[in-house]
């Protein structure tokens, strides 16, 4: 089978009311985009019915791709497992709990003409007040301390080509950051507004208890990530040769290659007697 040109990564942990609609709605958005996908269900070590519902919803869609994680690891390792497995250039991710829509997914597809990352920003949210002040805060602070402007790191619906996904250090927490990761390998990152609908099955996953101290204690790791991170775009490959000049001004025969006898004797002619002998032999060889 070809490689698809989207990899769509849905981490599912306890989703089994969810999960058909959600094929179905990425079924419709990605006929709606006339793109080639793929779709990687990532089971994050389920313990409600979500496993034979995912047994039967790939028998009956060839596109569908099934990873299990042996034991709950979090929905970064989820996304990381996606990651490595997807086979598309362009990775699309969003949660399993019908949160997100996948009829946006065209419009961030479309716009990653000229950009290598497209974040979703959620408008007219879903969730209570608590949630909302929340997230609100925690993305200032964030985006103080990363020196970011992420208006909503917490939307997992995103488009990104994939070989920036693959630079990224992966670790538990890194889902809150991506943003600011794919940044730091040299990504151009744009928003977008995207649709954000009510739970309809099933329980949130985090609150504010289980992400504010883990949150914090990431935020200082990205923060000293970025202290000492090491910026892959300071090279560049010298082509130029120096050229031999006779004292008229013209470029000599050998103007243009390298001079040196290691050079010429990689070409695969050895080097000339008289330049062997005018070589110092390296001490202690």
């Amino acid at each position: 089978m070809s490689a698809p040109e989207v990899s769509i990564v849905v981490p599912v942990y306890n989703e089994e009311g969810s999960l058909p609609v959600l094929v179905e709605e990425i079924r419709a958005a990605m006929a709606a985009a006339a793109t080639e996908y793929e779709l990687l269900l990532v089971d994050d070590g389920s313990s409600d019915g979500s496993p034979a519902v995912l047994a039967r919803l790939a028998a009956a869609e060839p596109r569908i791709r099934v990873l299990r994680l042996r034991r709950n690891s979090g929905q970064s390792a989820a996304l990381a497992a996606g990651f490595a497995h997807a086979r598309g250039e362009v990775v699309v991710t969003l949660d399993a709990d019908l949160q997100n829509d996948p009829a946006d997914i065209p419009r961030l597809l479309a716009a990653l003409d000229g950009c290598d990352v497209v974040c979703g920003v959620r408008t007219a949210r879903q969730d209570d007040w608590v949630r909302r002040l929340s997230s609100r805060i925690a993305n200032g602070v964030r985006n103080r301390l990363t020196h970011e402007s992420v208006t909503d790191v917490g939307c997992t619906l995103r488009a990104c080509r994939a070989e920036h996904l693959r630079r990224i250090p992966v670790w538990k927490g890194m889902h809150r950051f991506l943003p600011t990761l794919l940044r730091m390998e040299g990504a151009r990152v744009r928003e977008v507004p995207v649709r954000h609908r009510a739970r309809r099955y099933g329980q949130a996953k985090y609150g504010i208890g289980n992400r504010l101290w883990r949150g914090l204690a990431d935020l200082l790791a990205v923060r000293w990530m970025q202290s000492r991170r090491i910026d892959r775009g300071n090279v560049e490959e010298v082509t130029a040769w120096h050229s031999n000049t006779t004292p008229s001004g013209s470029s000599s025969a050998s103007s243009g290659k390298p001079s040196s006898s290691a050079a010429s004797s990689s070409s695969g002619s050895p080097p000339s007697e008289g330049r062997r002998a005018s070589s110092p032999t390296p001490s202690g060889t």
